[in-house]
C-alpha cells in the first residue's frame, strides 16, 4: 500500500477532523475531559459554487482558502488532520479469503491480486486498505477469514492530498466518510444482533449515501443523487422563488407524517406547493431506499432490517423520522452524535436540527480524543 495514504481504518490520528462538503466544510475538535467528552472547537463554513464539480474538488485553491479560514475561525493551531472522502468515491467490499494465511501473505494477496478482482478500474489506479474481521466456516467445511477491502482511486487521493497541503496541512489519515459516521454512534450501533441490520442513511447536499451495516460494519452501501439542494431547489421552484445553494430554508420547514396527519397538516398540503414538491422528492428517495433494502435482503434471507438511522444534514427535517417510519414501515430514528457520545456542546452554536448533520466531522474528531 502507499505509504502517503495511511490506512483507511487505523483509529490513531494526531489532527483534527475535517469534513469536506460542496455546500459546507466543517472542523471539529474533541476532548477528553473527567465527565467524558467536549465539543473543544468547532466551526462550518459554506463552500461557493464552482469550488466542487459533480461531488469532486474542482478548485483546490479556493478550497485550502477555506479550510484555513475555518481553522482560523476556530482557533485551532494544526499540522496535521483527519479528513474522508465519500462513499460514491470509493470502492467497499466484504471478500473471503483462506485462513491459514499469516499475515504477510494475506497483504500480499488481498492488496495485489483480490483487489484487482473488485476494482471497476486497474489496481494500479487505486490507493487500497484492508481489515480482518472475523473467522467462519464455508458451505465445503473450510475455514475461512473475513475481510473489509476498501480502495479509493489515486486521483481522488491525490486531490485531497494537493488540497490539504495549499492549506499548510498534512493528512494523517483519510477514510470513508460513512466509516466516520458509523465511529460516532457506535455505541448505538451494538443494541443489534448480528441478524439484524441497521440502514444508515446520510443526506448530503447533493446526494445520499445509503449503507446497510451488520456488526459495525457496512454490508452494503450506494450512492442516489437526491440531497438537500434537490430538496431546495423542488421548494424554490414550486413557489416561483429563485434557486439558491442556501438550504437554510429547509430547516424551518416541518414534514407532514402523512396525507391525513391528524394534527392539521393535511389540509394545507393542497395549497402548499413547497410542501407538495418536497414531499414529491422524499417520496422519491424512500423508493430508492426500499429497493435497496429489498436488494440487500433477497440476497440475505437469514437478516432482517431492525432500524433505519437519518444523518447529514438533511437527516434534522422537522417529523422526517416520523414520515420516513410510517412510509417504509421500519423504526426511523434521527442520528444525534451530541447524545450519542453524551458530548458537551453549546447548545447555542449547535441546535437539534443541525446534530445530525455532525456525525461525520464528530466521528472525525474522535480519533484525536
Amino acid at each position: 500500500m502507499v505509504n502517503r495514504f495511511k490506512s483507511l481504518l487505523t483509529k490513531r490520528t494526531s489532527g483534527v477532523g475535517i469534513e469536506l462538503t460542496p455546500e459546507r466544510i466543517n472542523v471539529a475538535q474533541l476532548r477528553k475531559q473527567s465527565q467524558g467528552l467536549k465539543l473543544a472547537a468547532f466551526s462550518s463554513l459554506p463552500v461557493p459554487a464552482g469550488v466542487f464539480e459533480d461531488g469532486q474538488i474542482a478548485d483546490t485553491s479556493a478550497l485550502a482558502d477555506i479550510i484555513q479560514s475555518a481553522l482560523k475561525e476556530s482557533n485551532i493551531k494544526a499540522q496535521r488532520v483527519a479528513t474522508a472522502v465519500p462513499g460514491r468515491e470509493s470502492l467497499i467490499r466484504i471478500i473471503p479469503v483462506p485462513a491459514e494465511l499469516d499475515d504477510q501473505e494475506l497483504s500480499e494477496l488481498v492488496l495485489n491480486h483480490e483487489a484487482g478482482l473488485y476494482l471497476p478500474y486497474p489496481r494500479e489506479e487505486a490507493d487500497v486498505d484492508f481489515q480482518k474481521l472475523g473467522y467462519f466456516v464455508d458451505d465445503d467445511g473450510i475455514e475461512k477469514v473475513q475481510v473489509l477491502l476498501v480502495a479509493t482511486p489515486k486521483e481522488v487521493t491525490n486531490t485531497y492530498i494537493g488540497t490539504f497541503k495549499q492549506a499548510g496541512l498534512q493528512i494523517d489519515v483519510l477514510e470513508i466518510n460513512s466509516f466516520a459516521l458509523i465511529r460516532t454512534i457506535r455505541e448505538q450501533l451494538r443494541q443489534f444482533t448480528s441478524q439484524e441490520a441497521a440502514v444508515l442513511v446520510d443526506i448530503e447536499f447533493e446526494s445520499t449515501e445509503i449503507a446497510i451495516i451488520i456488526d459495525g460494519v457496512p454490508q452494503f452501501s450506494r450512492t442516489v443523487p437526491i440531497g438537500t439542494y434537490q430538496l431546495q431547489s423542488a421548494v424554490s421552484r414550486a413557489m416561483n422563488l429563485p434557486t439558491s445553494r442556501d438550504t437554510q430554508m429547509l430547516q424551518g420547514m416541518i414534514i407532514p407524517i402523512s396525507m391525513n396527519d391528524a394534527g392539521g397538516m393535511s389540509s394545507s398540503i393542497g395549497h402548499n406547493p413547497g410542501l407538495i414538491a418536497i414531499l414529491r422528492i422524499l417520496g422519491e428517495l424512500i423508493e430508492e431506499l426500499r429497493r435497496s433494502i429489498d436488494f440487500y435482503l433477497s440476497q440475505n434471507e437469514n437478516v432482517e432490517v431492525a432500524q433505519v438511522l437519518l444523518a447529514g444534514p438533511g437527516g434534522g427535517l422537522e417529523q422526517l423520522d416520523e414520515f420516513f417510519t410510517e412510509r417504509l414501515g421500519l423504526l426511523t430514528t434521527k442520528v444525534d452524535p451530541v447524545a450519542a457520545l453524551s458530548l458537551e456542546v453549546n447548545e447555542e452554536k449547535i441546535n437539534r436540527v443541525q446534530r445530525p448533520g455532525l456525525g461525520i466531522v464528530i466521528g472525525l474528531g474522535l480519533r484525536e480524543a
